[in-house]
C-alpha cells in the first residue's frame, strides 16, 4: 500500500497529472473498497476458482441489488456509483486500467457503467406482481444533491447522518486537491456530467446514537434543550472519531475521547461536548473545502436526521459565517433517486419542475461571530491532536 501511494506520488510529481494524484488519495484508503477487493481475490481461493471459470462479478450495492431484482438478467452500474469505488478514473470517465492492474483486479469483474438516470430493465414480475421498470441508479449522497437541487457549480449539501458528508457542485470537471476532498461524478444523464468533490466526517449520528445508549438522555431530540441550558460546556471537549479522522488529518489510528472533564461536570455538559464537535468537525471540513476547492458557494443546504438539531445547525452557521437552508424533508436521497428516475420517465420534465417542488423549512443565518467560538475551537482542535495515533498501525 505505502508503495503503490508513493509511487503514485513520484508518478504525479514527474507528470503533474491529476490522475496520479487523485490515485494516491483515492484509490489507497480503507475506507474504499479498492484494497478490500484486492484482498479478497489474493486471498479467497474459491473466489480466485471462479475467476477462472469466468463466474465471477463484482459490484456496489446497486449492482448486487439490479442483478437481483432482475433475477440475474442485468449486470451494470452508474457512474456516480462507480466513482466511489476507487478503481474508477474521474478524468477519462472509466475503469481506470492503470489502478485495476497496480492491484491485479482484472477489469472483466467489473460491470458495464450506465448513465445515472437510464432504463436498467425492468423488477421481476415474480417479485412484486408486476414489472416495474429500474429508471435510475445512484450513489447515496450523489442522490441526496440531486434531491436538494444543488444542480449549479458552487452549490454545496451538508448530510449530516451516521456520519457528516460536505458535497460541492465542482461542474463538468473533477477537482482533485491534497486535503481529503475526493472527486466523484455526481451524475451522468446524456450529455450532462456533474462532478462533485465530497469531504467526510465519520460519527456524527453514531456519536449521538452511542451517547443514548448510555442514558445520558431518553431521545435525541433532547439533546438541544439540554446543550442550551448551558453557557458553555465548561472546557469539556468531545473527539468524535469511533472510526478514526477524516478529512484534514486522515488518521485511522485516532481515538474517540472526552477531554477536560472536571468534578463538576454533568450529563448535560458531555452532550453539549457531542453537539459542539459535530459543529466543529464542520467548520473543519468547510475550510479544507475553501482552501482546496476554490469554487465560490453559492448556497449551502442541510439533510440527514442530524439537522434537526437546531443548537448543531446554529452553530455551524456561525462558525462558516454562511447561511444554512434546512428543507421540510430530510430523507434527501430518497428523493434524489426518486427524481432521477421521474426525469427518466417523463414524470417531470425538467430541473426547474423539481425546485420547486422542493420545500424550505428553515434557514439558519450567522448570529454569533468567529471570535466567540476561536478559543474553544483551538482547544477542541489540541483535544483532537492528542487522540491521534493512539491505536497500533500493524
Amino acid at each position: 500500500m505505502k508503495l503503490i501511494h508513493s509511487s503514485c506520488r513520484m508518478l504525479h510529481f514527474f507528470t503533474r497529472s491529476k490522475r496520479f494524484l487523485a490515485a494516491s488519495l483515492f484509490t489507497f484508503t480503507t475506507q474504499h473498497v479498492s484494497l478490500r477487493l484486492a484482498w479478497i481475490l489474493q486471498n479467497l481461493v474459491e473466489v480466485q476458482k471462479a475467476i477462472e471459470e469466468e463466474n465471477c462479478c463484482f459490484g456496489t450495492i446497486d449492482t448486487w441489488l439490479l442483478h437481483k431484482l432482475t433475477k440475474g438478467s442485468e449486470f451494470a452500474t452508474d457512474f456516480s456509483n462507480a466513482s466511489t469505488t476507487g478503481l474508477f478514473d474521474p478524468y477519462e470517465m472509466c475503469w481506470s486500467s492503470f489502478i485495476t492492474s497496480l492491484l491485479s483486479i482484472p477489469l472483466s469483474l467489473l460491470p458495464p457503467v450506465r448513465d445515472t438516470s437510464f432504463n436498467f430493465g425492468s423488477v421481476d414480475e415474480e417479485i412484486f406482481g408486476v414489472p416495474i421498470p429500474i429508471m435510475a441508479l445512484v450513489a447515496d449522497q450523489q442522490a441526496a444533491m440531486f434531491g436538494e437541487c444543488c444542480f449549479q457549480m458552487g452549490d454545496v449539501k451538508l448530510t449530516m447522518g451516521t456520519g457528516t458528508f460536505l458535497d460541492i457542485n465542482t461542474g463538468s470537471n473533477p477537482q482533485q486537491n491534497v486535503g481529503g476532498f475526493y472527486p466523484l461524478i455526481g451524475w451522468k444523464i446524456g450529455q450532462e456530467v456533474v462532478c462533485i468533490a465530497e469531504g467526510n466526517a465519520g460519527d456524527t449520528g453514531t456519536a449521538i446514537k452511542w451517547a443514548q445508549q448510555l442514558d445520558l438522555f431518553t431521545d435525541a431530540a433532547e439533546t438541544e434543550k439540554m446543550a442550551r441550558s448551558l453557557e458553555d460546556s465548561e472546557g469539556v471537549y468531545f473527539v468524535p472519531c469511533f472510526s478514526g479522522l477524516q478529512a484534514p488529518l486522515n488518521d485511522p489510528c485516532a481515538c474517540a475521547s472526552f477531554m477536560g472533564l472536571k468534578p463538576s461536570t454533568s450529563k448535560y455538559h458531555l452532550v453539549r461536548a457531542i453537539l459542539e464537535s459535530i459543529a466543529f468537525r464542520n467548520k473543519q471540513l468547510y475550510e479544507v473545502m475553501q482552501k482546496e476547492i476554490r469554487i465560490p458557494v453559492t448556497k449551502i443546504r442541510a439533510d440527514g436526521g442530524v439537522c434537526k438539531n437546531s443548537f448543531v445547525m446554529q452553530m455551524t452557521s456561525d462558525l462558516i459565517n454562511e447561511k444554512i437552508d434546512r428543507p421540510v424533508h430530510l430523507d434527501m436521497s430518497c428523493l434524489g433517486a426518486a427524481s432521477l428516475a421521474g426525469l427518466a420517465v417523463g414524470f417531470w420534465t425538467d430541473k426547474e419542475e423539481l425546485k420547486k417542488l422542493r420545500q424550505s423549512e428553515m434557514v439558519f443565518k450567522p448570529q454569533k461571530k468567529w471570535q466567540e467560538y476561536e478559543m474553544s475551537m483551538e482547544n477542541w482542535v489540541k483535544a483532537v491532536k492528542r487522540s491521534m495515533n493512539w491505536y497500533n498501525k500493524t
